[in-house]
């Protein structure tokens, strides 16, 4: 994947990234100097994207909460992204999978945020102030944290984690 300092990502682990194929095609089979020179490439491609094309990869994230099973490196880097839901109370959890509906049935897709570093108590926060957005203004925060995520997993991607 890297040689001389020249970053080539696959396919197939630029789709672990952002499950957008429109994005894995603007970004695979191209070379890259080095992480940042990938993720400004991810920043025009994500900011290029039809709001399709980021349902296409919000259809891949889990609900904060639920635990992804399997061995693949998308399900592995969920899991750590999502650690600060480890051993969460009852009622914490409940509240979460309560404002996960809510949030649904009002925007129709997953609540993204990124997880990574953050308590299930902080999520929950973000999840109620948001469910106050109008639908422009939550496709807009979609759009920041799905960035987010994508550039610690290009990050991750990159150190072979």
């Amino acid at each position: 994947m890297c040689t001389a300092s020249v970053v080539e990502p696959v396919t197939e682990e630029l789709a672990a990234c952002c499950a957008s194929r429109r994005w894995v095609e603007a970004l695979a089979g191209r070379s890259y100097k080095d992480v940042g020179d990938l993720q400004a490439a991810s920043k025009r491609a994500l900011d290029a994207l039809e709001w399709a094309d980021v349902e296409e990869a919000l259809a891949a994230h889990p609900r904060i909460g639920d635990r992804v099973q399997g061995g693949t490196r998308e399900a592995g880097w969920s899991r750590g992204e999502q650690s600060g839901m480890d051993g969460t109370a009852a009622d914490l959890q409940a509240a979460l999978v309560e404002g996960n509906r809510a949030y649904e049935e009002h925007f129709g897709h997953v609540f993204l945020i990124c997880a990574s570093g953050r308590s299930a108590l902080e999520m929950l926060g973000e999840l109620r102030e948001r469910l106050g957005n109008d639908v422009e203004t939550e496709r807009a925060a979609v759009r920041r944290e799905l960035a987010k995520i994508v550039d610690l997993r290009l990050a991750k991607l990159l150190e072979g984690t």
